[in-house]
């Protein structure tokens, strides 16, 4: 298998899940795997943030780990990358305000690239203007934002274990739905794994 050159655009209070394990995931299957977050170059860290579901009305918020990111911001060239990963948490609700971001977003999808968003991930996409007549998930909570903007929404599971494709577009709840979301992913890559 020939390893695709995926980004993950990331923040402070990123959630811990969202980011650790599929970037881990990815990278055990041979992909390089690439980490930046707007004002941070290679090197630098990031808080995440873990969520939980306890019975709230709401999920819950603990300190998770600092994530060290391997990638300058200011260097990304969406042609340098082969696919796009937009993790949940806190850090989505900010980093859409960014403009260099959202025209990153942009070209991934005009280029018809693999994206992958999770949780709050989705609010990049709706901030991107690339959700009209798509089917698209994402955390409960966001589900006014995806229809609002022009999106066929996709009903979050008992479980908040499914994951959606559209074309190039995966999409899902919440950290639950890894096994669907990155078996979607990888689908979508082409990734072929030999056991």
């Amino acid at each position: 298998m020939s390893g695709k050159k995926i980004l993950f655009l990331v923040g402070d209070y990123v959630e811990d899940y969202e980011v650790m394990v599929p970037f881990q995931a990815l990278s055990a299957v041979g992909h390089e795997v690439f980490a930046a977050c707007p004002g941070k170059k290679s090197g630098d860290k990031i808080r995440t943030a873990i969520h939980d579901f306890e019975g709230d009305q709401t999920y819950s918020e603990k300190p998770g780990h600092n994530f060290v990111l391997n990638y300058d911001f200011d260097n990304i060239k969406v042609n340098n990358f082969d696919a796009l990963c937009l993790p949940g948490g806190r850090a989505p609700e900010y980093l859409r305000l960014n403009a260099r971001l959202i025209e990153i977003v942009r070209e991934f999808d005009a280029a018809k690239k693999p994206l992958a968003a999770i949780c709050h991930g989705p609010q990049i996409l709706v901030t991107a203007g690339i959700l009209k007549d798509r089917r698209c998930t994402a955390y409960p909570a966001v589900e006014p934002d995806v229809i609002g903007a022009g999106a066929r929404w996709v009903p979050v599971s008992p479980a908040a274990d499914n994951a959606e494709i559209d074309a190039n577009l995966v999409t899902a709840p919440a950290w639950p739905a890894h096994p669907a979301w990155i078996k979607a992913f990888l689908k979508v890559l082409g990734t072929k794994i030999e056991l």
